[in-house]
């Protein structure tokens, strides 16, 4: 079976580029006129043509998020568990080259953390580290999540990309889902935003929803971190992605995030900025591409920004969130990955919903643990 590293070996960014931007009105009618979307298609409800066509796009995107997922909304939160870090990376307050005090959760701190998030309301917890496999390698990782399990009925983990047989370990552990994102999928710029570590092992980390996939994960997160490089070429490779994903490995579920380059310590500005208008092209673009795909927003989103995006194809979101190690209770003062912008507590987002006529879920639809 080819992997997707091969099917990717066979585009040329320039010419996915070339081909986005030459899409014309006709080609966003025709994918609007279509149950069924291809690449092309895709291509077409991300280009500028199809900027004029955002109101169909979003009353689309609308009704068929409510045909799959009805007016729900999951709710997850991040936990920090170690900001150690052994990658230089452009745009990350973690990047080794940042002269910061590193922190790595204890036993202890981790179940404070947890007290206090489980207070909040929350059921699905995301655990998060920097890529340090001395520090926080398989063995933390698994014995965080054995501590953890019986408190969530779901965590999932945004972690270093790890090997199939370590993949096998944490779910046996107990992780449902697992969220790797390529951050850019221009190979050459890759090179530039990751110098050192692991990271820049480009290869790898596309690979790794394959080996996730093969481990026997139930779902995946992909996605780019936007304002790296052009958003609609970066979009339509993960776009290509998914779709290679889905047919190789038709029993994951697959949810994509939209993440926008925050600011940080050392902060890098984004070679390009994406508008809010631009976002909810996107999000709908995708929703219409794929009705069975989960879209989450995080806090990174302002709180106007993900007041109105929830009726347009977004079905899952982050709350109360805190991006430093120990950020809820233990060490508040630690250093944050990023700053978010929503800073609602999980409560008065919960509240924001139930105006909206949305009910809040505070785990995953399926596959929960009995706790």
């Amino acid at each position: 079976m080819a992997e997707f590293k091969e099917i990717f070996e066979n585009y040329s960014w320039d010419e996915v580029s070339t081909s986005i931007y030459a899409k014309k009105a006709i080609d966003v009618e025709r994918a609007l006129s279509k149950e069924q979307l291809n690449l092309e298609d895709f291509k077409a409800l991300i280009s500028p043509a199809a900027e004029a066509y955002l109101p169909q796009m979003a009353e689309r995107s609308h009704q068929r998020t409510l045909q799959r997922f009805g007016k729900t909304m999951q709710m997850y939160v991040p936990m920090y568990l170690s900001n150690e870090c052994q990658n230089i990376c452009t745009y990350c307050g973690f990047s080794m080259d940042n002269k910061l005090m590193r922190k790595t959760l204890t036993d202890e701190e981790i179940l404070r953390e947890a007290e206090v998030i489980k207070a909040m309301g929350f059921d699905h917890v995301l655990l998060v580290t920097g890529e340090a496999n001395q520090t926080v390698g398989v063995p933390y990782l698994k014995h965080a999540i054995e501590i953890l399990r019986p408190h969530f009925a779901q965590i999932s983990i945004e972690v270093q990309p790890l090997d199939e047989d370590e993949y096998k370990i944490l779910i046996d552990a107990g992780v449902y889902a697992v969220l790797v994102y390529q951050e850019t999928y221009h190979q050459e710029e890759y090179k530039t935003h990751h110098p050192k570590g692991k990271k820049s092992n480009f290869n790898y980390r596309i690979e790794t929803p394959d080996r996730a996939a093969k481990a026997g994960i139930d779902k995946l997160g992909l996605g780019v971190l936007i304002g790296l490089e052009d958003w609609r070429v970066d979009s339509f490779f993960t776009a290509a992605h998914l779709n290679y994903l889905e047919k190789h490995y038709w029993q994951t579920k697959y949810s994509l995030s939209f993440p926008r380059l925050r600011p940080y310590v050392g902060n890098t500005q984004p070679k390009v900025i994406m508008n809010d208008r631009e976002l909810v092209q996107l999000i709908c673009a995708y929703r219409l591409f794929n009705q069975e795909l989960e879209l989450s927003i995080s806090t990174r989103e302002t709180e106007a920004f993900r007041n109105h995006i929830i009726k347009l194809g977004i079905t899952s979101m982050s709350a109360g969130s805190k991006t430093n190690p120990g950020g809820y209770e233990v060490a508040k003062e630690s250093l944050e990955q990023f700053e978010i912008s929503d800073e609602r507590s999980a409560q008065e987002i919960a509240t924001m919903l139930k105006g909206a006529g949305y009910e809040p879920v505070w785990k995953d639809w399926e596959k929960s643990f009995d706790v």
